[in-house]
């Protein structure tokens, strides 16, 4: 076992970084909170970059790498609470189809590294979103594939040119991609705690491509599922990094009787728990993504990640606001953008009990 970064998760780490800090300022965050939290000067430099490209097969234009690598950039792009798709439309879109997609479904994983469309999926439903049998149903008539149901929580499903889509094909889950224009999916906006841009979609009929056979729905939606977790534990990981360094510097500057606040013991040891979860989330996010690349039994670590993302993610986010005091609540101030990033990492695709859940569930089942 060995966690040391490869040289492709160094470079595309300081690529993405160095993106980011040239276009994400704190102003760009505010005015992107009234545009709807889609930055597209910084996806069109992330492709411009062959950021978007690197992590994806050779089969569909990309530099060969994979998932330690996307971990790298997913982090960065935390690190900056960029308003990207990049786990969406490259992570789970594009490396899906470019695994289990035939020529025909390839092509808008191409495009996708390319920058020149955006890919979602829709996974989240009311009723249960893990993988099992989706309430949305699929049914195969003489014209093709037909979807009808409702899909929760889908992002950046109004820029998306195709969605992948999660069903119920006679009791067990399929993959779907969707055209996003067909007029039979109804679009609804959502308000989430981020303030992104995120839809409820209502099928009706809509015509649809099974991607790969149904037969590997269940194995498709598994490799997505653990996927879309790492990537949001790596991204959460980025944001707790940067939203301790912001309260540590706050905690040093500001004075309260004479002294940083941060000498105070209190404040100190809140600080000190912080780092620890930080630390600790690095490590899961680490251990997942390499289990993973290494093609390894990945779902107790890929679970412990999300756990982690979540449950550390609750304590450092409320440590910043409550460190900062009565500009930790103030909806202009940069800590806000942090807070709330980590709570929508906290519970998109499960909140920590969910994952405690799946973890025991693995536990208690001997079997490989």
């Amino acid at each position: 076992m060995d966690f040391t970064p490869t040289e492709a998760q160094n470079d595309l780490g300081r690529l993405t970084a160095e993106v980011t800090g040239k276009l994400v300022t704190a102003d760009r965050l505010r005015e992107l909170d009234v545009a709807g939290r889609f930055d597209d000067a910084l996806w069109k430099a992330l492709a411009d970059t062959g950021v978007l490209a690197a992590a994806l097969p050779e089969t569909v234009g990309g530099g060969g790498f994979g998932i330690l690598e996307q971990s790298a950039v997913l982090r960065e792009l935390g690190k900056s609470v960029a308003a990207v798709p990049y786990l969406w439309s490259i992570v789970v879109g594009a490396g899906a189809l470019a695994t289990f997609g035939d020529a025909a479904q390839r092509e808008p994983a191409e495009q996708a590294g390319s920058g020149a469309v955006i890919l979602t999926a829709a996974l989240s439903e009311e009723r249960n979103w893990e993988l099992g049998a989706p309430a949305t149903v699929a049914r195969e008539t003489d014209a093709g594939w037909r979807l009808t149901g409702t899909k929760i929580t889908v992002p950046y499903a109004d820029r998306a040119a195709r969605i992948l889509v999660s069903a119920n094909v006679s009791g067990a889950p399929a993959l779907f991609l969707v055209d996003a224009s067909d007029p039979s999916v109804r679009r609804t906006a959502e308000q989430v705690v981020d303030l992104g841009p995120e839809f409820e979609l209502e099928f009706t009929d809509t015509p649809a491509d099974l991607i790969a056979s149904v037969d590997r729905g269940a194995e498709i939606l598994d490799w997505i599922l653990t996927r879309a977790w790492t990537g949001l534990a790596a991204q959460q990981l980025g944001t707790l990094e940067k939203a301790l360094d912001l309260v540590a510097e706050y905690a040093r500057e500001r004075e309260q009787f004479g002294k940083p606040i941060g000498s105070f013991q209190a404040v100190a040891q809140r600080l000190a728990d912080a780092y620890i979860d930080v630390q600790g989330l690095r490590l899961a996010v680490t251990q997942a993504a390499w289990r993973l690349a290494e093609r390894l039994p990945a779902a107790e670590a890929v679970h412990t990640a999300k756990f982690w993302a979540a449950d550390a993610g609750h304590r450092v986010a409320h440590t910043l606001v409550h460190i900062h005091g009565g500009v930790g609540i103030d909806r202009d101030h940069i800590a806000h953008n942090y807070f709330t990033a980590a709570k929508h990492n906290e519970f998109a695709l499960g909140p920590a009990p969910d994952h405690l859940q799946a973890l025991g569930a693995l536990l208690a089942d001997p079997t490989p």
